[in-house]
């Protein structure tokens, strides 16, 4: 017996794995799409809904924008840099059709409990709702706040006017621009006076989620001016817009969004310090329906799916797999110490956190 121990603690000891390996990455952008379904992540223009009559109000138009017979071709036309850009250089998962399986844990599958997990690694039975309530439990942002070399290099931007609460900024000290704040300080950019300016006279559809080209200026500003070495960026629109009913506005908000990604990527990739030193984790809060046709407008507990999201990766660190085949069970509890290990950090926390996703780091 103690000769198969010894055996096994050696084997594990000799896991190449991701753990010996050392990351090249020095930055990571976190960025979540709030509840994009892998459905049109992965095939693109929903059938039953791009000319539904409750759902759409010019069809014609939309079929020409993003219809195609073949799926891949329809998810590229929806998101043209994840299937140009990602899916050649990084790695996609969550595309249920091949087994590749990623969920929320929290069972409650709505955005408060989402995002406080996706941050956490773990799920606060005690965060039922999305009240506006400090977060208890520090996130990973904050962990890696507290690190050497990284205090005053981690923000967080967001739509929905709830993530200083998630974030704790009250506690972490990290800052963090969300809903209908503008930026402050003495040192503002012409663009950020400009976009504060533009805040107070652009309505928002919604009274807790300002649109998300705010969210993604003011964070790219801040990324010009403070060189950040983690930033979170949380856009909001397609989920408010599918809760309206409104898969004509859902799909040009996740194309648009794509398109931030892309000028993220893009200008990450033409700066010096950060050019081939950057991860990039996108992902979501939670899903949303599929069946009946119009649970598509809504998540939760009692709605089957919402619970299934999925994941991308891009950086220097992450083979170029692609959509990736293999069957595979992850978890979005897993995000928040993946994220830490891209730094070289160990992520620990009061509760037991999801473990690192391997794959992300080895062929």
């Amino acid at each position: 017996m103690r000769k198969l121990i010894c055996i096994i603690l050696l084997t594990v000891s000799l896991t190449p794995a991701y753990g010996q390996q050392p990351v090249i990455t020095e930055n990571v952008f976190l960025i979540s799409l709030d509840g994009l379904r892998w459905q049109e992540l992965y095939t693109g223009a929903d059938p039953l809904l791009i000319a539904h009559e409750d759902y759409v109000n010019d069809a014609e138009r939309l079929e020409a924008t993003f219809w195609d017979d073949d799926a891949a071709v329809r998810r590229e036309k929806l998101m043209p840099f994840f299937w140009n850009v990602i899916a050649r250089q990084g790695q996609l998962y969550g595309n249920r059709a091949y087994g590749n399986n990623v969920d929320v844990t929290n069972g409650l599958n709505f955005s408060y409990p989402g995002y406080s997990e996706l941050l956490t690694g773990f799920v606060d039975e005690g965060i039922t709702s999305n009240q506006k309530r400090w977060n208890p439990n520090k996130t990973v942002l904050e962990f890696v706040n507290d690190q050497p070399g990284f205090e005053g290099h981690v923000a967080a931007f967001g739509s929905w006017d709830v993530f200083p609460y998630i974030v704790n900024s009250e506690r972490s000290g990290i800052p963090v621009n969300a809903g209908f704040e503008g930026v402050t300080g003495e040192n503002l950019t012409e663009r950020e006076r400009f976009l504060n300016e533009l805040l107070g006279q652009i309505p928002s559809p919604w009274g807790s989620v300002r649109l998300d080209a705010f969210t993604h200026h003011y964070a790219l500003e801040h990324f010009k001016k403070y060189a950040p070495r983690l930033i979170y960026i949380a856009y909001g629109e397609t989920d408010d817009f599918a809760h309206n009913g409104n898969y004509q506005a859902y799909l040009y908000s996740a194309r648009q969004t794509d398109s931030f990604i892309e000028d993220l990527w893009n200008t990450v990739q033409s700066t010096p310090g950060y050019r081939n030193k950057t991860t990039f984790i996108i992902t979501t809060d939670h899903g949303r329906g599929t069946v009946p046709v119009d649970q598509w407008r809504g998540h939760g507990s009692n709605v089957e799916g919402s619970e299934e999201m999925w994941i991308a990766v891009i950086g220097p660190d992450t083979p170029a797999r692609g959509v990736v085949r293999e069957p595979m069970q992850l978890y979005q509890n897993q995000i928040a110490r993946t994220l830490a290990h891209l730094l070289g950090l160990d992520y620990r926390n009061d509760r037991q956190v999801g473990g690192v996703i391997p794959s992300m780091f080895s062929d």
